[in-house]
């Protein structure tokens, strides 16, 4: 079984509800995934975005830069239901989305890599560890695999930010 971040953009209406009602925001957000999942939109266009495994090595890198924001795991609970995966979700209001989407596109993937040695990332035991899919930290180029991700989370970031949205975030 896999670990993977997800995250879902709320109107500020939504996340009201979300917090009040955790059932109503989980169906809202099956609804959301499934939905996007045969149109796969670009991450700016999308409601829902996924890091996949790459969110424990994002939240490394982001640790490691003194990033503001929690970014990766949200940073107020709103649910104690586990039914969302691994530990209850988390939401970003609308002022740290605009705020965390700002740091992202002001600190490129290259600055957060910078210095980093992969026996770094297998001494924190960073998720997938050393010698799961793809690849062991210790292989050249492990750590490009999480570019792609980090820009299609910046972009994902910018675009809620720009339509004043919060964000709910979990581990499934």
């Amino acid at each position: 079984m896999s670990m993977i971040g997800e995250y879902l953009r709320v109107t500020a209406a939504e996340l009201d509800r979300a917090i009040q009602d955790p059932d109503w925001a989980f169906d809202l957000t099956e609804e959301v995934q499934d939905a996007e999942e045969e149109s796969e939109p670009a991450p700016g266009e999308a409601r829902h975005f996924s890091t996949y495994k790459t969110w424990n090595l994002l939240g490394f890198l982001l640790e490691r830069a003194d990033f503001p924001v929690d970014a990766v795991h949200g940073e107020e609970p709103f649910a104690e239901d586990e039914d969302w995966g691994y530990g209850p979700p988390r939401y970003l209001p609308a002022k740290r989305v605009r705020y965390a989407a700002a740091e992202l596109r002001a600190t490129t993937y290259d600055q957060l890599v910078s210095g980093v040695d992969p026996a770094d990332l297998a001494e924190a035991e960073v998720y997938p560890l050393t010698g799961v899919y793809p690849l062991g930290w210790h292989e050249p180029g492990a750590l490009e695999w999480g570019r792609h991700w980090y820009d299609g989370l910046t972009r994902f970031f910018e675009a809620a930010a720009a339509a004043d949205h919060a964000m709910l975030v979990w581990l499934d």
